[in-house]
């Protein structure tokens, strides 16, 4: 049993900050080798009808399953398969419109190893990552890209750690390069996350956030004002649109306008005698229907506003917005 030393918190620090420095200086290694074979690589997956097939074993393994999940997140198929899985029945998952990415730091796994043979003769290509460009993996490979490493930040040189932050650079490295050549848009991102909060910016529109129908407060331009205040009381958005016999926009009413309305005028008679024209803010500031969410959420912060109509392309009243909508729908 392993019996543990006194805990030195400046110790543990040093021991930090010297991973840090050793994974930083070991990225940086890869970057200053990066040459023609990288370009050859987004090449070969460039050119595949198919997938991109991640293998690896141990720590490799877990850096492909997030490498397969980068790619495939930014417009290139990919899954993960494990090379011993691939030896009892796993190799099915791959076709000859596929690509194999295999990773291993000494290009020596022996489950990897033992199928690359196999790999080669289904006419597949195979781009390998691994820190020693003459071991088997790399013989086999038709690509090969250098992600060797002086040391790793463990003390005893044992443990995968620099390593396998040069195996992740390069995957993503070749993923964003990828997403780059493929014109793949944020709102391609969006699409493959459509549950994240990326996804609801990019993929929610003010028509599916919005209030309709009854629940937009609305009146004629010579409804009264108390008939109005009524109007906002019941719909319960601080304000009412007021609209033409075809539902045209004409001007909005808010809380905030009554108030002021009250300090200026000072008489109930007042009051009672105005009508919705004489009070209202003439061509308010409204959104489309077909607007990003997001876009109608910047709008009102940048006027300071909590609620804001929605229109049709004619400037007909399609509904109303506020930003607890938006906060429900995590818009905002």
């Amino acid at each position: 049993m392993t019996v543990p030393h006194t805990f030195e918190p400046a110790r543990a620090m040093a021991m930090a900050q010297d991973t840090l420095s050793i994974e930083a200086q070991a990225v940086t290694a890869v970057a200053q080798r990066l040459d023609a074979s990288f370009a050859r690589a987004m090449q070969l997956v460039l050119d595949i009808p198919g997938r991109v097939v991640v293998m690896g074993m141990g720590k490799s393994g877990h850096i492909g399953r997030k490498i397969a999940a980068t790619l495939a997140s930014t417009g290139t198929p990919a899954m993960f398969v494990h090379p011993a899985e691939a030896s009892h029945g796993d190799l099915g998952m791959i076709t000859s419109a596929d690509l194999v990415l295999g990773i291993s730091n000494s290009g020596e796994s022996e489950e990897l190893t033992a199928i690359l043979p196999l790999i080669k003769r289904m006419g597949v290509p195979l781009l390998a990552i691994t820190g020693r460009l003459d071991s088997t993996l790399g013989r086999h490979a038709n690509v090969v890209l250098d992600a060797s490493v002086d040391k790793e930040a463990c003390p005893h040189n044992l443990a995968p750690t620099a390593s396998t932050t040069a195996q992740l650079a390069l995957g993503d490295a070749l993923a964003v390069a990828l997403l780059d050549a493929r014109g793949f848009k944020a709102d391609d991102f969006a699409r493959s996350h459509p549950g994240g909060a990326l996804g609801r910016k990019l993929l929610t529109h003010v028509s599916d956030v919005m209030r309709s129908g009854d629940a937009v407060p609305r009146m004629a331009p010579d409804a009264g004002l108390m008939d109005l205040m009524r109007e906002i009381s019941a719909k319960g958005l601080g304000m009412s649109a007021i609209v033409d016999a075809d539902q045209r926009v004409l001007g909005i009413f808010t809380d905030g306008d009554l108030r002021r309305l009250i300090e200026k005028t000072g008489s109930s008679a007042d009051l009672r005698s105005m009508v919705a024209r004489d009070v209202m803010h003439a061509n308010p500031l409204t959104v489309r229907e077909d607007a990003l969410a997001v876009e109608a959420a910047g709008l009102m912060e940048a006027r300071q506003i909590t609620s804001v109509l929605v229109v049709d392309s004619a400037g007909r009243l399609q509904g109303a917005l506020n930003s607890n909508d938006l906060m429900r729908a995590k818009v905002i």
